[in-house]
């Protein structure tokens, strides 16, 4: 994304994080001295939570925050294509297979698994995280030419194909992917650390793999969230946020749409493989039937939940989806009309998807802006 919109281009606005020009004074939307201090200890005091959680929290909690963790750096991803530029993307799930099965070939050693003689380059595996971070880029870019030219239902459709393309790969390359049954997931080993479940004690805690990840997940999560700050308060993302409202006149104004739109694909294929390593890593094993179509629509509404062009939507969004069906999980037997499976009544699952899915319609309908569009204090509707 070399070229940019010229100076003079109307900006337009997608939120607090999408970095339009500060409002006019009178405006309502600048926070005065005492309330930007308020937030800015509230941020600190959130880090530090977050921080310590591991010491604190049980297994289930954790891994449950470490799948909300995952599915936000992946949220986000997809938020800069479709909340920002506003190209529609249903394939997204099909990156985080590549990212996640990526990883496993790249790090696995060739071995037999359930009847599978599988495939494996044994690389390290700190690196074989990046490659596979850049692989699903490279997938990306494989399918930007036509990201690039379509927009809308037409590109919705065509990253529709990818799903279908995916799955059959992920079923039938039994030598790489396993097959139904899947393959394990090395740990990560980082200058010499393990983040396995072998425990290691730190201040009387003992930590396995779920407080070892938390950092990783947290730490990918920073760097993925400022990074994408960084990118739409920049000229990239008001070119982006151009294209979106005003595609023509944003052409007219010498932005380079088709070069714009592929270079956000590849840049949301890179998020989703990253979201698909770290998922690889919680779970321990990858399954083909979790990266299917579900898990695009689940995505779409995360930003759609949490405020499209938001970073801070997306989080906020893949914590609500995500957290959801672990909250009724555990709670199902203190829960009316939720159950455990096969006990009759609505399993967590299904609950949770009638409950995100009547989510998606409150806030279509009631709060466009999503979840981190409320009003703000001092802030003029």
């Amino acid at each position: 994304m070399s070229e940019a919109m010229p100076d003079t281009a109307q900006e337009p606005s997608v939120g607090p994080d999408a970095g339009a020009k500060p409002a006019p004074a009178g405006s309502g939307r600048t926070l005065t001295g005492p309330l930007r201090s308020i937030r800015t200890y509230l941020w600190l005091a959130g880090s530090v939570l977050l921080l310590l959680f591991p010491f604190y929290l049980d297994r289930f909690w954790l891994q449950a925050g470490l799948f909300a963790m995952a599915a936000a750096i992946g949220a986000i991803g997809i938020n800069l294509l479709t909340g920002s530029t506003g190209q529609l993307s249903m394939g997204h799930a099909f990156f985080l297979a590549v990212g996640a099965y990526g990883y496993c070939i790249l790090a696995g050693e060739s071995s037999t698994e359930n009847g599978h003689e599988l495939s494996g380059l044994g690389l390290p595996t700190w690196l074989a995280a990046i490659l596979a971070v850049l692989l699903a880029g490279a997938a990306g870019g494989l399918f930007s030419p036509i990201a690039g030219r379509l927009r809308g239902a037409y590109l919705g459709i065509a990253t529709l194909a990818l799903i279908f393309i995916g799955q059959h790969v992920l079923f039938n390359a039994g030598s790489l992917t396993g097959g139904f049954n899947g393959r394990a997931v090395p740990p990560l080993s980082l200058f010499g650390f393990t983040f396995d479940d072998t425990e290691v004690v730190v201040a009387a805690v003992p930590f396995q793999a779920s407080e070892k990840l938390w950092y990783v997940a947290l730490a990918a999560l920073a760097f993925s969230a400022l990074f994408a700050r960084g990118v739409l308060r920049g000229r990239p993302g008001r070119a982006l946020n151009a294209i979106r409202d005003h595609r023509i006149a944003a052409g007219v104004m010498g932005v380079p749409v088709a070069r714009y739109r592929a270079g956000v694909f590849v840049l949301s294929s890179m998020y989703a493989g990253l979201a698909g390593v770290l998922l690889a890593l919680v779970f321990q094993r990858t399954v083909p039937e979790y990266f299917g179509m579900v898990l695009s629509l689940e995505y779409l509404a995360m930003i759609v939940i949490g405020g499209l062009g938001s970073v801070a939507g997306a989080v906020v969004g893949a914590a609500f989806v995500t957290l959801l069906p672990q909250v009724l999980t555990h709670y199902s037997d203190s829960l009316p009309l939720v159950s455990a499976p096969g006990t009759g009544g609505l399993t967590p699952g299904e609950a949770s998807r009638y409950l995100y899915g009547a989510a998606v319609v409150a806030v279509v309908l009631f709060l466009p802006g999503g979840l981190t569009r409320l009003k703000k204090p001092g802030e003029k509707k």
